[in-house]
């Protein structure tokens, strides 16, 4: 699922937030909540879909 950011304002603050539930800084400056929500997707660790079971435990 890709993110879908949105920067909302409330009162004198800009605020980024995510369609996942992240919600970045309160900013006073609307450029950084932009660049904030423009990065959040490549802030987030990449994990890859498991194509093979798990290693199994080995006993020793």
């Amino acid at each position: 699922m890709p993110h879908q950011t949105t920067v909302t304002e409330r009162g004198s603050f800009a605020i980024a937030r995510c369609g996942c539930g992240w919600t970045g800084p309160a900013r006073r400056s609307r450029d950084r909540a932009r660049a904030d929500a423009d990065t959040h997707p490549t802030d987030l660790p990449h994990t890859t879909p498991a194509t093979s079971a798990p290693p199994t435990p080995s006993t020793t």
